[in-house]
């Protein structure tokens, strides 16, 4: 079974819990003649709205690319956890406003034998479903399925509430509706709002693991020929499309055809290992006793003794036109990054006399 066949599956098992506990509560409604509880069945029916925004996203998502999209569609599986999200988060806010309003006007709840059943098996069909969507959506890394589970739990938490304030209200004739139905609708919206970061995270454009990165960059280091690794950067499109880019030094006598075949191997085994699509690019190191390796000597001796400079890279010199090149990454606390180039710039210029200086500030995107 494939991830996208195992959250429709999830989903569809949430439609049928739903559906299967409406009817429930539709029969017992009307054996009881209580339109309370028909009318509950019926916001079970809307509950399952969650499990189908799911399964439409999902499918969406298993669009190909096409012109307009070249990534593909999977970052519509975001757009699913988000109207998740809203919809949770505006339960939570319609419930504050009937809690206040409860206690502002507090009425006297009536239970019976009947509706305490219902309550029963409503918390626990709730509790199994959302446990269950929740914990698949967990390890299939849906964001849709975890809300959709979460939003099953907030309703048995709500009903448990409910059984919890009918059980104050019978042994001591005390109504805690509206202050319970207040406290839970409170967790229910900071609940919300914490499902909107993930996806909205991911469509910004959210920084990878350091645990990731880390393995990448101890992987490519495994390869004959690199001598260090840098400028990772990485690009979420949907749950199983990464694109990335990084770049990689090498030695400045390697030809052309051993370098392809280096950053083939690379790419060839992120791919096959990590399902990354990556861009290798190419640092040359300078090698032997010349100009050229002097100058790279003096450049990045110099530059890495500053505090506020955590990594130098990408040194070339353009001997015909007299000129060096060189990227630094600037600590996050540096401010003025032209300030800083222009400093580095004229340091590097008394150290290298004859050589146009250009100092490039470079960012570090995944560390």
């Amino acid at each position: 079974m494939t991830r996208s066949q195992k959250i429709i599956r999830a989903s569809i098992i949430g439609i049928a819990a739903n559906v299967l506990l409406a009817a429930f509560k539709a029969g017992v409604g009307v054996l009881a003649n209580s339109v309370a509880i028909v009318m509950d069945a019926v916001n079970n029916l809307s509950d399952a709205l969650s499990s189908v925004i799911t399964i439409i996203g999902t499918k969406l998502s298993e669009r190909p690319a096409d012109r307009e999209h070249p990534f593909g569609h999977g970052r519509i599986e975001y757009f699913s956890a988000i109207t998740i999200a809203v919809i949770v988060l505006s339960a939570g806010v319609t419930s504050m406003i009937e809690s206040v309003r409860k206690m502002i006007e507090p009425t006297e709840p009536e239970y019976t034998t009947v509706t305490l059943v219902v309550i029963v098996v409503a918390i626990m069909v709730k509790l199994v479903l959302g446990l269950f969507v929740k914990r698949q959506g967990e390890q299939l890394k849906s964001d849709a399925l975890i809300a959709s589970g979460s939003d099953a739990l907030f309703d048995a938490l709500i009903t448990l509430a409910t059984l919890f304030s009918a059980g104050i209200m019978l042994l001591w004739n005390v109504s805690l509706d509206g202050i319970l139905s207040a406290l839970i609708s409170a967790v229910i919206i900071k609940a919300g709002f914490e499902m909107l970061v993930s996806p909205v995270n991911e469509l910004l454009g959210t920084r990878f693991s350091p645990e990731l990165v880390r393995d990448i960059k101890q992987e490519v280091m495994a390869f004959d020929g690199v001598q260090g690794v840098y400028d990772i950067i990485l690009h979420n499109y949907g749950p199983n499309v990464v694109i990335g880019s990084l770049h990689i030094n090498v030695d400045d006598t390697m030809n052309a055809h051993d370098i392809h075949g280096l950053t083939r191997r690379i790419s060839e085994h992120l791919y096959a290992s990590r399902g990354i699509i990556m861009t290798i690019g190419i640092y040359a190191v300078a090698t032997g006793h010349n100009r050229r390796a002097e100058l790279q000597s003096i450049v990045m001796q110099a530059l890495s003794k500053h505090k506020e400079i955590v990594q130098v890279h990408g040194f070339y010199n353009f001997e015909e036109e007299h000129r060096l090149s060189v990227d630094v990454v600037p600590d996050i606390s540096v401010r003025d990054e032209a300030a800083l180039a222009s400093q580095l710039t004229d340091e590097i210029k008394a150290l290298v006399p004859g050589e146009d200086v250009t100092i490039l500030i470079d960012h570090n995107y995944s560390e």
